[in-house]
């Protein structure tokens, strides 16, 4: 596929698309010709804590190349938020498992012969692990991903980082019952099971350290939440950005190290090639990388060409049937 760009706005059109569990998802279509039915769809998926609005410059930019992209919102955030969170009961797992499943579903039943590729930043290049449906999946582009295990931080803010996301905001969920992430300023409020999953995760995803709020997982549960990622086949490639605090090498490649049955870029861009002094955690999916990494990261979702040296590959490889749960 080589989409050219099309010189019409995108068109918008919000939608509720539901989760396999019948729950509602805020989500918005983008896409340049309401005539004809795309070739290839995108899914955008989220950061934790940010709402789909955020990436809706880089749908559109999606969407005059041809594409039909989708950014939703999970189940608590912006659009798919209920009336009370504090009721809400919704883990990041119910997250990839019910809410990116359902988003799959969607595309599978609506476009059944469209290619299907995946844009997920931070937690959203988790998710497609959780997914029954990953196997459908031809590309995916991670931004940032991993599930934030605390000693994969930036060294020189790791222990900031832990007092911030790791006791201050539990505490904070505990006091409020969600937690009110827009009251302190630090990104979207969160349903309460979210909040204790990012902050007592252990450094697999299917064990969480020990804590005053969590609950030990039993081996057949660790199973059920990581069989999925070995299912997924399609070519990833996953970007980190130099002064990410969150998405470090190390963290990075924790997460890739799930996806055994696909061929694994790991690149890394720096802000100094665009004579700048930070990029950070969520600058990617920002307009003023419209003539750069937004073509690049283009280029490999139509072709699989990488435009820059890669710091990591990570081949397939074959998969036995049990355990995906020793990392």
């Amino acid at each position: 596929m080589s989409p050219e760009l099309q010189t019409e706005a995108p068109i918008e059109s919000p939608i509720q698309i539901p989760a396999t569990d019948g729950y509602p998802l805020g989500a918005c279509l983008y896409y340049s010709d309401a005539l004809h039915l795309p070739q290839t769809v995108a899914i955008i998926n989220c950061a934790t804590g940010v709402k789909a609005a955020y990436y809706a410059r880089y749908a559109k930019f999606l969407a005059a190349h041809g594409y039909l992209a989708i950014a939703y919102d999970y189940r608590g955030i912006g659009a798919s938020r209920p009336a009370s969170l504090r009721q809400l009961r919704a883990t990041k797992f119910d997250w990839g498992s019910k809410d990116f499943e359902g988003i799959m579903l969607w595309v599978i039943k609506n476009f059944a012969d469209a290619k299907i590729v995946v844009v997920g930043h931070s937690i959203g290049g988790v998710l497609p692990g959780f997914s029954a449906s990953n196997w459908r999946i031809d590309r995916l582009l991670t931004v940032g991903a991993q599930f934030a295990y605390w000693q994969d931080y930036a060294e020189h803010a790791r222990y900031q980082m832990l007092l911030k996301w790791h006791v201050l905001m539990p505490l904070a969920t505990t006091l409020a019952g969600f937690f009110p992430g827009r009251l302190l300023g630090w990104l979207e409020d969160l349903p309460a099971g979210v909040a204790y999953e990012w902050a007592f995760r252990g450094a697999t995803l299917g064990k969480r350290s020990t804590g005053i709020f969590s609950k030990p997982v039993k081996h057949k549960e660790r199973y059920d939440r990581t069989r999925y990622f070995r299912q997924l086949h399609c070519p990833l490639l996953a970007y980190s950005i130099s002064d990410d605090n969150f998405g470090t090498p190390a963290a990075v490649l924790r997460l890739l190290r799930y996806y055994r049955g696909s061929d694994r870029i790991h690149v890394m861009v720096t802000p100094g090639e665009f004579a700048l002094s930070e990029i950070g955690h969520f600058a990617f999916f920002h307009d003023r990388f419209s003539q750069n990494l937004w073509p690049e990261s283009l280029a490999w979702l139509n072709t699989g060409n990488v435009s820059r040296q890669a710091v990591n590959f990570l081949p397939s490889e074959p998969i036995s049937e049990p355990d995906t749960c020793r990392f």
